[in-house]
């Protein structure tokens, strides 16, 4: 895909823009691409594996790792080591459950979702990292485990893009099940709106935590649920439920937003409790702000790696 120019980035991060891109896999190379370009310096700068000293060899040292300078001067074998691998272990879940649907017919909680989880799988490819994408609601409904092949990249963005929401949430049994799944080491990226109970929710993310797993949560919400902008008599559908309610919202706005907020603040101490990373994430605003939180909490990491 042609560059684009500075100028032009920040219009592919604008989901104003992007709802009009039908193609998912178009729309997460212009976000990504949008993003680096919008950047003052490489959003990649600290991931590098980096040089931390020799050791003497020992029989059994992988050849590969020997520093033949070193030998060349000291006729002594060296081996060299590093303080950080790049490669990073990722599995993006996202859930699909029907309140995941709530939108405008182009551009969804879902939409929204779905473009965020392959944006990040770019992102990700580039930094040759490999990365694996699960779906859920009531059970998992993908399961593509982490591979670094282009062929894996184009699969995972091909499920996403036929992904209808339906059914429930269901965060309990689903992560245990997935949990014990992930074998290897890495970082849990959840993308969500987090239509379940809390304490449910946080057994669920320990189950990560457990297993030694990063774990950042983006949570998923449309500007409606944020802001309670209806001014008519509205009938309230339930998105996971058949149930309806006929109201005024004038009347209900305020208990609603304080209900609302309240719940945020929960989450949050949820995802702090479990030293797992939240950021929310309303449908109106631009994706870099999922993109730098990645990135953000990248960087975080690597330091954290190199100062134990």
């Amino acid at each position: 895909m042609a560059e684009i120019s500075s100028s032009d980035a920040s219009k592919y991060l604008d989901p104003k823009v992007l709802e009009k891109i039908k193609q998912l896999d178009v729309r997460a190379r212009l976000v990504v691409e949008g993003f680096i370009t919008g950047q003052h310096k490489s959003p990649f700068s600290g991931f590098a594996v980096e040089f931390a000293g020799h050791r003497e060899y020992s029989p059994g040292d992988e050849l590969k790792h020997i520093d033949w300078k070193v030998w060349s001067k000291t006729d002594r074998l060296y081996i060299k080591e590093y303080e950080e691998e790049t490669n990073l272990n990722c599995t993006i879940i996202v859930d699909a459950s029907k309140s995941m649907g709530y939108g405008s017919k182009t551009w969804s909680k879902f939409d929204y979702a779905a473009t965020t989880a392959a944006s990040l799988t770019h992102l990700l490819q580039k930094q040759q990292d490999v990365v694996g994408l699960v779906a859920f609601n009531t059970k998992i409904t993908v399961n593509l485990p982490p591979s670094g092949r282009a062929i894996h990249l184009k699969r995972m963005v091909h499920e996403l893009d036929q992904m209808q929401p339906d059914d429930q949430t269901d965060v309990g049994n689903v992560f245990l099940d997935l949990a014990k799944q992930i074998r290897q080491r890495g970082m849990v990226v959840l993308i969500s709106d987090l239509f379940a109970d809390l304490d449910q929710l946080r057994a669920s993310l320990q189950q990560f935590r457990l297993r030694k797993h990063e774990v950042i949560v983006m949570h998923v919400m449309h500007d409606d649920e944020l802001t309670f902008p209806f001014d008519t008599h509205t009938r309230f559908l339930g998105l996971e439920t058949d149930d309806q309610v006929h109201a005024d919202p004038r009347a209900l706005r305020r208990t609603y937003l304080d209900i609302v907020q309240d719940y945020l603040q929960n989450v949050r101490k949820v995802c702090a409790s479990l030293g797992a990373d939240y950021t929310l994430m309303n449908t109106k605003d631009p994706l870099d702000a999922a993109l730098s939180r990645y990135l953000a909490f990248r960087q975080r990491h690597t330091r954290r790696a190199r100062n134990r």
